[in-house]
């Protein structure tokens, strides 16, 4: 019978397990340095926050048929900046009418008035059930953090939205003071109509069957709606782009030019009018920044 190995013996072998598995070990995360940007984008996997060095918004002054819409978001994100109090926002309705070009346009113009006051955090949908690891980075630092979900919505047997349900105001944490969060969603109750009434069709109690996911749009408390434009808005649209870029046209074949663009696209939106200057600058030769 051999006997037994000595702790000496054992010594160079663990130490050789401990380097090897330290090798193949992820890297520990940078420290998050929050003067890096006023912008990041939040990755899930491995965890980290990403700077952006320009952010993709437009000024506000270019956002057409949205007034009320502006004014109340703007005046909520500013109370938060001069640290009062502020309500979560949920910017729902049609698909290309600003909500995600308002949220970044409020954040700017915010910042240029006061450099540096407010950082962007962006978080992508399929990162939602890592926002509890995303909000302890946040807790307890000196900035101020608007974090931005764009296209926030769950289908059937998705139960992301309970990550997200707790963090608006039901966990025992909740939402940090210092952060504030902005969501767009092409649906008002972040759920696709025919799964509610699938799920009240089918349900013993047809009052609380989808009452869970329904309240979840509940604890936003900003509702803004966002609807389809009219001709009117839709030329205020084009023409405010035109002249920010100061194209070589008349307004008169600018409106012809833009009619003919959304009849072929058979919408009227924000984003088709900006899709439709793009196409026009780039016809008249005129270099979009």
């Amino acid at each position: 019978m051999e006997a037994p190995e000595t702790p000496a013996l054992l010594a160079p072998i663990l130490a050789r397990i401990a380097d090897a598995l330290e090798r193949i070990a992820p890297p520990a995360p940078p420290p998050f340095d929050a003067a890096a940007a006023d912008a990041f984008v939040w990755q899930a996997d491995p965890p980290a926050l990403l700077p952006v060095a320009k952010v993709n918004a437009v000024p506000l002054a270019l956002l057409q048929g949205i007034g009320p819409q502006i004014e109340i978001l703007r005046a909520n994100t500013e109370r938060f900046a001069n640290g009062l109090p502020a309500n979560n926002a949920l910017l729902w309705g049609a698909r290309g009418m600003g909500k995600s070009s308002l949220v970044k346009a409020v954040h700017e113009a915010i910042n240029a008035t006061s450099p540096h006051v407010l950082k962007l955090v962006e978080i992508h949908r399929e990162d939602i059930r890592s926002l509890p690891v995303l909000l302890n980075r946040l807790r307890g630092r000196a900035e101020k953090f608007l974090m931005f979900c764009d296209d926030l919505s769950f289908d059937a047997g998705d139960s992301d939205y309970k990550s997200l349900k707790a963090v608006l105001d039901g966990g025992v944490e909740g939402r940090p003071a210092n952060v504030l969060l902005y969501a767009t969603s092409n649906r008002r109750h972040l759920m696709p109509r025919d799964m509610i009434e699938n799920e009240r069709s089918t349900a013993i109690n047809p009052g609380e069957a989808v009452e869970e996911k329904v309240s979840l749009s509940d604890r936003f408390g900003l509702w803004l709606g966002f609807h389809h434009c009219d001709q009117d808005t839709f030329f205020a649209m084009v023409e405010g782009y035109a002249a920010s870029m100061q194209l070589p046209i008349t307004t008169d074949a600018l409106r012809a030019a833009a009619r003919e663009w959304q009849v072929t696209r058979g919408s009227r939106s924000g984003r088709v009018a900006w899709q439709f200057i793009q196409d026009l600058a780039g016809r008249l030769g005129v270099k979009v920044a």
